[in-house]
C-alpha cells in the first residue's frame, strides 16, 4: 500500500476529524519539539552540573581524609560534610570493593547515573561504585580508599531538578485546554455546515423543512442565506410553472371541448371522417395531459413515511387488474421511507405499464442493499420478457417524449426518473434475467 493509500485509510473524512486534526499535529509536533529541546539541552546541562556538585563534594571529603588520615580528624571531617555538604559519611576499614562493583566500568542505566558516574570518575579518579536501589530517597557511594572503603550517603533531590514536571504539566495542560477550545468552537461551525447539508439533502427529496437559520462563521453564514435564497426562488418557480400550466390545460382543453362536441353532431353520413377526427382530438387531449403531468412532477406534494412494500403491492395489484401477469418478491416485510407516495405510485405505475404494454410476464423485487457509510439504498427491480431496448439507447428512452413503440407518448420513463430523481434516487435500464429490460429504482432508506 502507497502512503497516499494509508494516509486516505487514516485521516477522517469528515471536516470536523480533519479540522481538528490539523490543530492537533502542530500542537503535538510543537510540543514534542519543545520537551526535546528542555530535555536535550536545559535539562541535561542541569543534571551534569548537580552530578558535577555531588561529585565534587564527594571528591572534597576524600581528599580532605587523604591529608587528615588520622582517626581522630575523620570524625570532624564527617561532622562538616554532614552539616555543610548534606552527606551522611561513614568509613569501612580494611573492606574493598567486588569485581562488579565498579559502576566506572559498567553502562549506566539512566542518563543521570551516566552523569553521575562520568562526574565521579571526572573528580575523584578512584574506584567507585553507586547504589541507587537500596534507599529510595537516596544514592549511595562508595569509594574505595587505600585503607577502606568510604560510604556517602545523598540525598536523591540534590540530582533532581522538579522544573521538568512543572514544564511537562504545563505543556500538556495548557494543550489539553487549547485542543479542548478548538474542539468545541470547531464543532460549532462544522455543525452549521452539517445543517446546510441536511437541509439540502432534504430539500432535493421533496421534503421543505423551511429556511434554515444562518449561524457559524460568516462563510456559513453566507451560504446558508444563499441557500435560503435559492430554495425560496424554486419554490416560487415550482409554484408558478404549476399555476400557468393549469391555466394552459384550461385554455387548451375548452377548444378540444368544442371540437369534440362539433364532432359529435355532425350528421350520421359523416360520422366515418368524424370517428377519424375524433380519435385525433383525443390523442392530443392524452399528450396534453401526459405532458402536463410530466412538467407538473407532483412538485406540491410532501414527503411523509410511507411503507414501499405496500406502494410496492399497490402497484402490482393495478398491474394485474388491467390484464398483466406479475409476480412479486420481497427481500422484506416492511421498509418505511420518507417519500411523497402519490409520486412514487406514479412512478411505479409507468414502469409497470410500459412494461405490461411490451411483455407477457413482469416479475416485480424489492430489497435493501448497503450504500457506504451513509445508510441503504430500497432498490425496486421490474422485470419484464419482453423485446427490451438496445444497451446504446438506453439513456435515450428517458428523454421525454422520445418514444420505441406505436401509440406511446414517451413520457413514461421521463417521469418515473423525475421521480426518482427527487427523491434522491435514480432509475437504471438492464438486461433483465427473463430476457427482456430490467428497470432498477434506487431509492435512499
Amino acid at each position: 500500500m502507497t502512503i497516499a493509500g494509508l494516509l486516505r485509510r487514516t485521516v477522517p473524512r469528515g471536516l470536523l476529524g480533519r479540522a481538528l486534526l490539523i490543530i492537533l499535529v502542530p500542537l503535538v509536533v510543537l510540543q514534542v519539539i519543545s520537551l526535546y529541546l528542555f530535555y536535550g539541552n536545559h535539562l541535561d546541562v542541569i543534571s551534569r552540573r548537580l552530578a558535577g556538585g555531588v561529585a565534587g563534594d564527594v571528591a572534597m571529603v576524600v581528599e580532605l581524609l587523604a591529608r587528615n588520615p588520622k582517626p581522630e580528624d575523620r570524625g570532624w571531617i564527617f561532622r562538616e560534610a554532614a552539616w555543610r555538604l548534606d552527606l551522611s559519611l561513614a568509613f569501612e576499614a580494611g573492606a574493598t570493593l567486588g569485581p562488579s562493583g565498579n559502576r566506572g566500568a559498567s553502562l549506566p542505566l539512566l542518563p543521570l547515573e551516566e552523569d553521575l558516574d562520568a562526574a565521579m570518575r571526572e573528580r575523584v579518579r578512584l574506584p567507585f561504585d553507586t547504589d541507587w536501589q537500596t534507599d529510595p530517597r537516596s544514592v549511595i557511594i562508595r569509594v574505595q580508599l587505600p585503607d577502606g572503603v568510604l560510604h556517602a550517603e545523598a540525598p536523591r533531590k540534590r540530582l533532581f531538578s522538579g522544573t521538568l514536571y512543572l514544564f511537562v504539566i504545563w505543556v500538556v495542560g495548557s494543550s489539553l485546554l487549547l485542543f479542548g477550545v478548538a474542539a468545541l468552537f470547531m464543532k460549532n461551525q462544522v455543525r452549521a455546515v452539517r445543517r446546510l447539508a441536511d437541509a439540502a439533502e432534504a430539500f432535493g427529496r421533496g421534503r421543505d423543512l423551511g429556511p434554515i437559520k444562518p449561524e457559524g462563521a460568516a462563510e456559513a453564514r453566507q451560504a446558508a442565506i444563499a441557500f435560503n435564497s435559492m430554495q425560496s426562488r424554486i419554490r416560487r418557480f415550482v409554484e408558478s410553472r404549476t399555476e400557468m400550466l393549469a391555466g394552459i390545460s384550461h385554455d387548451l382543453r375548452t377548444p378540444l371541448t368544442r371540437l369534440r362536441l362539433g364532432l359529435a353532431m355532425l350528421p350520421s353520413d359523416a360520422q366515418e371522417d368524424a370517428a377519424a377526427m375524433t380519435q385525433d382530438v383525443e390523442e392530443m387531449d392524452r399528450l396534453i395531459a401526459a405532458y402536463l403531468a410530466f412538467a407538473r412532477g407532483e412538485g406540491m406534494e410532501q414527503a411523509a413515511p410511507a411503507d414501499l412494500v405496500e406502494l410496492v403491492g399497490e402497484a402490482a395489484a393495478k398491474a394485474r387488474r388491467d390484464g398483466a401477469q406479475v409476480d412479486l418478491s420481497f427481500g422484506e416485510r416492511t421498509m418505511v421511507l420518507p417519500v411523497r407516495a402519490d409520486a412514487l405510485r406514479r412512478c411505479l405505475g409507468n414502469l409497470l405499464d410500459n412494461a405490461r404494454k411490451h411483455a407477457r410476464r413482469i416479475a416485480v423485487g424489492l430489497s435493501s442493499v448497503p450504500r457506504g457509510e451513509t445508510g441503504s439504498w430500497a432498490v425496486v427491480t421490474v422485470d419484464d420478457d419482453g423485446p427490451g431496448i438496445p444497451e446504446e439507447q438506453r439513456e435515450e428512452a428517458f428523454r421525454p417524449f422520445a418514444t420505441f413503440s406505436a401509440g406511446g407518448t414517451g413520457l413514461g420513463l421521463a417521469i418515473a426518473r423525475d421521480i426518482a430523481r427527487a427523491h434522491g434516487g435514480d432509475i437504471e435500464l438492464e438486461d433483465s434475467p427473463l430476457g427482456g429490460l430490467r428497470a432498477r429504482v434506487r431509492l435512499p432508506a
